[in-house]
Formats: C-alpha cells, sequence, structure tokens
C-alpha cells in the first residue's frame, strides 16, 4: 500500500502502519469510552505538566477519541490529535468537530513546521520500537520545546500479564504486547535524541474496572482482544475463567477487579 502524505497542523491528511506487537490490535470507541475512560480522566493532571497557553501549536499524540485534546484547545493552544486508528479519529472527529485529527504512525509522522510541545497519555507501551519515536518527537519540536507524556511503566499489570500468559501458555508474552520501561531505561532514550529530562516517576496507580465482575474481562477485550479472538467460545471462556480464578485473590476488592497499573510519567525539554 502506498504510504500517504504525513498529517500536519494545517491539513488532516493520513499516515498509517502498525506500532505494536502481537496480533494487530482492534479499537472499539464506544467500548472504550463507556468503559474505560479512566484512561483519560485520570490523566487530567497530567495538563497541569502540560500547561498549554494561547497561541501555542502543539501535538496530541495517541489521542484516543479526543477528550485530552479537546481540554488542550479550550486551553487557546492550536492542537492536533494524531491516533494509529481509524475508527479512533473517526470518533474523535465526530464528537470534537471543531478540531483536526488525523490517523498517523507515532514511528513516523511528521510536522510541516516545529512545534511548541508533543502530548501523549497512555500511548508510547504500544510503540515499539521506542527510539523510532522518540526521534520522530524529537524532530517535530522546537528546540525548547516540551515533550510530555505519560503511560505504562515497570511492573504495570504485571498480574494480569502473569495470569493471562499462563492461561495461554505462554502466548501472550512476559509483557503481553505492550513496552512498560523503567525510568532507567526510558531516560537515556530520551536523552540520545537530544532531550534533557526536567522530570520523571514511576508510580503505582491501582484503578478500578468498571461493571463489578465483568470489569477484567472488558478490561481485556478493549486491551488483549486479539488474543483471545484466535479461540473458540468454550476455550475462551474457560480461559477467562481461568484467569479470573488466578487473580481474584490479588485484584478482587469487595465487589471489583482493581487493576494492578503502574504508571510512568515525564517531562523533556528539547536542547
Amino acid at each position: 500500500m502506498a504510504k500517504p502524505s504525513n498529517p500536519t497542523l494545517d491539513d488532516s491528511a493520513h499516515a498509517a502502519s502498525s506500532i505494536a506487537t502481537g496480533p494487530p490490535q482492534a479499537w472499539d470507541p464506544a467500548l472504550y469510552d463507556r468503559r474505560h475512560a479512566f484512561v483519560y480522566q485520570l490523566a487530567a493532571d497530567l495538563l497541569n505538566l502540560l500547561a498549554p497557553q494561547p497561541g501555542e501549536r502543539i501535538v496530541d499524540l495517541g489521542c484516543g477519541t479526543g477528550p485530552l485534546t479537546a481540554k488542550i484547545a479550550e486551553a487557546g493552544a492550536e492542537v492536533l490529535g494524531l491516533d494509529l486508528s481509524p475508527q479512533m479519529v473517526a470518533q474523535a472527529s465526530a464528537s470534537f468537530p471543531k478540531l483536526r485529527f488525523a490517523v498517523a504512525d507515532a514511528t513516523s509522522f511528521s510536522v510541516p513546521e516545529p512545534v511548541d510541545a508533543v502530548f501523549s497519555n497512555a500511548t508510547l507501551h504500544w510503540v515499539q520500537p521506542p527510539q523510532a519515536a522518540v526521534a520522530r518527537i524529537a524532530a517535530a519540536l522546537k528546540p525548547g520545546g516540551r515533550f510530555v507524556a505519560e503511560f505504562g511503566g515497570q511492573g504495570c499489570v504485571q498480574a494480569i500479564v502473569e495470569a493471562t500468559n499462563h492461561s495461554l501458555d505462554g502466548k501472550f508474552g512476559p509483557c503481553g504486547p505492550w513496552y512498560f520501561p523503567s525510568i532507567g531505561q526510558y531516560t537515556p532514550i530520551l536523552e540520545e535524541h537530544g532531550f534533557e529530562v526536567r522530570y520523571a516517576t514511576l508510580f503505582d496507580r491501582p484503578t478500578v474496572l468498571d461493571e463489578g465482575e465483568r470489569g477484567l474481562r472488558n478490561w481485556l477485550a478493549m486491551f488483549a482482544g486479539p488474543f483471545f479472538a484466535v479461540l473458540s467460545d468454550e476455550q475462551r471462556e474457560a480461559t477467562l475463567q481461568k484467569i479470573e480464578t488466578d487473580l481474584r485473590p490479588r485484584l478482587w476488592k469487595v465487589d471489583r477487579w482493581v487493576a494492578d497499573y503502574r504508571r510512568i510519567r515525564f517531562v523533556a525539554v528539547k536542547q
């Protein structure tokens, strides 16, 4: 397939290719907003680190269905939301028709003129190799421009990964389809691409999954669905029951599932 022209702050052209390992990840925007809105709701304070200003040009990399893109725009910044999923971009465009969104690959996107900031929430753990994304982000920024991001850090959903991997006979892999680095692993990548890291933290964030007993299944359907799609209905049910049994002593809290999230968050400035 020919590669389309790159998206810009002035043009919503498309450029897409795979950024995740493992089976292709399909996204359901309605399921995402209905049952997994915590992904962007719990990142509201990340916008305080970004501190968007009127007139700034900002890229929201991995914008999903667009709620944080809209928050950035409310501050008066000119913002472009980019996401690899056409379904997510279509939903974002429908929900926020006055904003610009485009389908784009985190490892190959470009902008016509350097921007003041690149913002990213809950995206970079899907992107491999990480160096490719950091290189494109550095290329997109002005000198002194800032890169503000949060994503899954070392040990994120480790209990879920271990139980799922065990139930799928090792096919899920030691980190599932994700990249969960430590601060010590990720900050050298930033520095190699000309960033000065001004702030970085790795923290636990236990996260309640909606819909009580079905919460864990909903989460697996949203974020690891391709691994279960290849199973028959009977195999899928048996596998999910096994995962729930394994995880109940660790992640079931009274009447709900609480996922063992850990997040890495940082502010880096292009030198």
